[in-house]
């Protein structure tokens, strides 16, 4: 693996981590997707000081060099998120279409009993 990656791999960690960090400060960031970034970061930030893991990795998987490794192993990372992401956003969808289904019938019971009042009003009146 070259200096070059290996730098930029060291630098996009502490990236990561300070930009994580700045938005737990925020609180524009869930504590289990700090931990998920934190945790990313790390690893990354131990292949790129410790080089010899990703040798050994990519030599065990058959992998013709280590910087395919890295690569092969970030996007690996962001398809884990994504898949997290999606889930979420999944049952993100059901919760609210549960939401406006709930309020809509309470809607339709406000008139029924808005349309009950106005039938007795008039009776009274009369």
């Amino acid at each position: 693996m070259s200096l070059i990656l290996r730098v930029a791999l060291v630098v996009a960690s502490v990236c990561v981590f300070f930009f994580v960090m700045k938005k737990i400060r925020r609180a524009q960031l869930n504590i289990d997707d700090s931990i998920y970034w934190i945790f990313f970061a790390t690893l990354i930030l131990v292949v790129s000081i410790f080089p010899q893991i990703a040798i050994w990795a990519s030599e065990l998987l058959d992998i013709q060099s280590p910087a395919n490794f890295v690569f092969l192993f970030i996007s690996f990372m962001i398809v884990i998120k994504l898949f997290q992401v999606s889930i979420d956003c999944s049952v993100q969808k059901h919760r609210l279409n549960h939401l406006v289904q709930k309020l809509a019938l309470l809607n339709y019971e406000q008139e029924q009993i808005n349309k009950e009042k106005e039938k007795e009003q008039t009776l009274i009146e009369k």
